[in-house]
């Protein structure tokens, strides 16, 4: 961001209170009209990196709620200068923060800027805050709600902290994970080559790369975007390590968009309601990002439903429901994973564009995800048979790797460079041991 485009901002913000409130005072007329031709637009829509398709008012809506964030003091300064004897100023709205000693702008202030006291002109602004405006689609500003009773625009104007951070800063953080925001994002070092699935299953990935690359078109569609919902649901199942989360990072990583998997331990509450509520934070700000949802061991969530025989059990029900609609709503991609198909409620089942089985691996495809595992730095020894290895021992791509890390940490330790049969067979003796399996 240009530090001068955004002080040219600033200084038009001003310049249009300063008139506005001098007007008002003096009972006179004004619109922001008079400052079309004003060149520092330019430079407002420049310092706020905003599309052409935000309007001027929508432009100055943002400013209004940036100032303080880029100028604390930014409204004391006029008002100050204005009304050097002090004295109420209701019309301009405003808040104290807990912190922040200065003014922070509220609905109010912006109606109050934008649209003085005409009551039409103020019904029109307020409108754009929904989700039909700019403002709204991108997520960019919303009014803080207010109690019941106060009026709606008292609610401070709050700026979305990825925007504001990307644009004062010129980076966009991830946001922070919490009880409050339980996501995570996952991401991979590894490519589709990296990946060993049977074809059919393949095939299948293959179909929601197709949606991710063709989904605009759909919406576009006159006929099917009036039919088709947007969004695309899926289910990944099968035992654990065959490749569910990979398979959801690489196409996150294919078509440039963070995944975020949600963390069940920290969804599910035991107090009524903190369980929508938590969710509801990821699914806003997913839809806001274009994020794609990965709901692992979606089993504590996505679970059947009960027979009501406690109020425990009306709540548990009453989760699935908002769930049910939640996901239904959605318009990205939205995966959930599960180590068995029959533990997903049937509600569920019939919402999913595509239900993905993840068996594990055969022979040949063990041999494949043996081979490709071998560390670089090491020399296999010769006698290694890798198709005798994979044959002998059924175990998961993800088991395969610990397994090579194990005995090439053996290999290390003993300074060589030669990966040894013998640790490669006591690694999986050690896997097995995990899953309480026979040798």
């Amino acid at each position: 961001m240009s530090a001068p485009s955004l002080t040219n901002a600033l200084q038009l913000l001003e310049d249009i209170c300063e008139q506005r409130i001098t007007t008002y005072f003096a009972g006179k007329a004004f619109s922001i009209e008079t400052f079309q031709d004003d060149g520092r637009w330019t430079d407002a829509r420049s310092a706020l990196q905003l599309p052409d398709e935000f309007s001027n008012t929508e432009l100055l809506l943002l400013l209004i709620a940036l100032a303080p964030h880029a100028r604390p003091g930014f409204y004391e300064a006029i008002i100050t200068r204005l009304f050097p004897q002090g004295g109420e100023f209701t019309e301009m709205g405003g808040a104290k923060g807990l912190q922040h000693r200065g003014m922070l702008p509220t609905g109010e202030t912006a109606l109050f800027i934008l649209a003085g006291m005409d009551l039409e002109h103020r019904l029109k602004i307020q409108q754009l805050f929904s989700e039909e405006g700019w403002i709204g689609k991108f997520g960019l500003l919303q009014v803080e709600p207010m109690k019941e009773g106060e009026p709606a625009m008292s609610g401070r104007l709050l700026v979305d902290e990825d925007w504001l951070e990307k644009l004062l800063l010129g980076r966009e953080a991830s946001p922070v994970f919490s009880a409050e925001f339980p996501a995570r994002r996952i991401a991979t070092a590894m490519t589709w080559n990296d990946l060993v699935l049977h074809p059919q299953t393949l095939e299948q990935v293959h179909d929601i790369r197709l949606w991710m690359e063709h989904r605009d078109k759909v919406q576009a569609d006159a006929v099917l975007a009036r039919k088709i919902k947007p969004g695309f649901r899926v289910l990944f199942y099968g035992p654990a390590g065959t490749g569910k989360t990979l398979t959801a990072t690489l196409i996150g990583k294919e078509f440039n968009l963070p995944v975020y998997r949600i963390d069940l331990s920290q969804v599910v509450s035991k107090y009524i309601g903190e369980t929508e509520k938590h969710l509801e934070w990821v699914f806003t700000r997913a839809v806001r990002k274009n994020w794609i949802l990965f709901f692992d061991e979606a089993d504590a969530l996505f679970g059947k439903r009960t027979n009501v025989q406690s109020a425990h059990d009306k709540y548990a029900n009453q989760e699935v429901a908002y769930l049910l609609q939640r996901i239904e709503d959605y318009e990205g991609l939205l995966i959930l994973a599960s180590n068995f198909k029959g533990n997903i409620d049937d509600a569920f089942l019939r919402r999913f564009h595509s239900i993905i089985h993840f068996p594990m691996p055969n022979a040949n495809e063990r041999m494949r995800l043996w081979q490709g595992s071998i560390p670089a730095s090491l020399q296999p020894e010769p006698s290694i048979d890798w198709m005798k290895l994979a044959s002998a021992y059924e175990i998961t791509g993800a088991g395969i790797l610990n397994v090579m890390h194990y005995a090439a940490l053996r290999s290390f330790s003993r300074h060589e460079n030669t990966l040894h049969e013998s640790d490669l067979v006591e690694g999986i003796r050690k896997e097995f041991r995990k899953e309480e399996k026979g040798f």
